[in-house]
């Protein structure tokens, strides 16, 4: 039994070598570039504009929002804004090597669209060289949820 063992050790050790002498033999060298992918999680509301970026994994890459880009608490939901906060982004996630994203755009719960924010940053992102994978609408929809206000006749004029 062993020397069936010496055998197979003996005709993997030519198989190592053939492979060793191949290798010396090609002058090519064949660089892979990894090309990593991350998730930005974008919250837009009417009054302001959160962007998130994570690895695949979920753990935290950078984190940026308006009140970090402006003074002015009226435009932080604005496109401009959203173009300051996408180029900070831009800037952060460079470093790490990622060159595409997967987009999860959320709005305020219950609201028909996302806020004026979201499809500037998507845009500008895409401008600085990253590549969009998918976007995906995360917004949560309310399904019945408590009692309106207004009475049992509603308001009336």
């Amino acid at each position: 039994m062993t020397k069936k063992i010496e055998e197979k050790i003996e005709e993997n050790k030519e198989q190592v070598e053939e492979t060793v002498k191949v290798e010396k033999e090609s002058p090519k060298k064949v660089t892979v570039s990894k090309e990593a992918e991350a998730v930005i999680n974008i919250y837009t509301s009417f009054n302001n504009t959160l962007v998130h970026v994570t690895d695949m994994s979920g753990k935290t890459i950078t984190k940026v929002t308006g009140g970090m880009v402006t003074k002015h608490s009226r435009l932080k939901a604005n496109p401009t804004i959203a173009m300051f906060i996408s180029k900070r982004i831009a800037e952060d996630v460079k470093d790490s090597g990622i060159k595409s994203f997967y987009v999860r755009i959320r709005a305020k719960t219950g609201n028909p669209a996302p806020g004026p924010g979201a499809h500037t940053i998507i845009k500008s992102l895409t401008r600085e060289g990253f590549k969009i994978l998918n976007i995906l609408d995360t917004t949560r929809t309310p399904r019945g949820g408590p009692k309106k206000k207004g009475g049992r006749r509603g308001r009336r004029p």
